[in-house]
């Protein structure tokens, strides 16, 4: 009870010293108001997607949205507006509850896409495992972050081409406590997918260690080139 109380009153501190605007519009009060949500145009259907290792992928945007772009960089980038994960979040449940997919994942666990350590005490926190809180919260699933690490430090993949993701992502994850995993199904989190490098990787070594499906789930899809920060 007493956490909650101080919780509360953090917020309510930083609201009146530090004010959240919209990313969109610039409007006091948070970072995404209801007429500038509209403006993202949250994917209404869903087109079933299969690779190699993922048995299906869902996203609610685009990654040629300019606000969607704004809302993510944000929370990976300077000035880490770690709230947004709350807000992104929703966006990818709203998204599954337009298509009617929100009760479809009781029988998953929620594993979301790890960071290096250097990268990690760069921004201070996993943007993608920030989100998976809130979002595993929402659709009632176990969140497990003790199982997938990666453990080979990579160049930013937004800086390299199609097959330099694919080798740059090679060897670099690595799944401990294996049996959490086993026989289960998997929702695999991450941000942006463009080539599915990343995902395909970690979902190849989630199924060798055990899993028994792993379906991926981002906040868009990006085509190649879409993703660069500049």
């Amino acid at each position: 009870m007493g956490e909650n109380i101080l919780e509360i009153l953090k917020g309510f501190l930083l609201d009146i010293f530090f004010p959240k605007f919209c990313l969109g519009c610039k409007k006091e009060g948070e970072y995404l108001c209801q007429d500038c949500k509209e403006l993202l145009e949250i994917l209404r259907v869903h087109r079933e997607y299969k690779t190699k290792y993922l048995s299906d992928l869902y996203f609610p945007l685009t990654y040629k949205n300019r606000l969607a772009r704004k809302l993510i960089l944000s929370l990976k980038y300077e000035p880490f507006l770690k709230d947004l994960a709350e807000v992104l979040a929703f966006l990818i449940l709203d998204h599954l509850k337009l298509i009617e997919k929100e009760n479809e994942f009781s029988e998953f666990v929620l594993i979301p896409v790890p960071l290096e350590r250097k990268r990690l005490k760069w921004r201070g926190f996993n943007q993608t495992e920030e989100i998976g809180k809130r979002l595993a919260n929402f659709l009632k699933v176990q969140m497990l972050n003790n199982v997938l690490f990666k453990i080979k430090e990579t160049p930013p993949q937004v800086e390299l081409s199609e097959e330099e993701r694919k080798e740059n992502t090679k060897g670099c994850f690595f799944v401990k406590n294996g049996f959490l995993i086993k026989d289960k199904k998997i929702l695999l989190l991450d941000d942006v997918y463009t080539t599915g490098a990343t995902v395909e990787e970690a979902a190849k070594v989630l199924k060798i260690a055990g899993g028994k499906e792993v379906i991926g789930i981002v906040l868009a899809r990006a085509e190649p080139g879409e993703d660069k920060t500049q």
